[in-house]
């Protein structure tokens, strides 16, 4: 599966996005990594309360409005475990000299 790595989240916010709730309170989150897969863009983030727990959040990135950019819950669990298996092999790649 190929993966290429982009940078517009972290062009357009910085290092940190601020996500709002349903009840309207933010969430600081940290932009871990951002990649394309089949011409979709994902976002991988990690809050500090995720960070406790060593878990992380993935969205997928739809440009919006006026040159910016939303974030989409993934729904379908079979693309979050595609998305989340492809992240891990970025972030933990396998050895093939062992």
């Amino acid at each position: 599966m190929s993966v290429t790595p982009t940078s517009v989240l972290r062009n357009a916010y910085g290092n940190d996005i601020i996500l709002f709730d349903e009840q309207d309170e933010s969430t600081v989150f940290h932009l871990l990594k951002e990649f394309v897969h089949d011409n979709v863009t994902y976002a991988v983030l990690q809050s500090d309360e995720l960070k406790k727990d060593d878990e992380i959040a993935i969205f997928r990135v739809v440009p919006g409005a006026d040159e910016q950019y939303e974030l989409e819950t993934i729904e379908d669990d079979d693309e979050w475990e595609t998305v989340s298996e492809l992240y891990d092999e970025m972030m933990f790649p396998l050895k093939d000299d062992m």
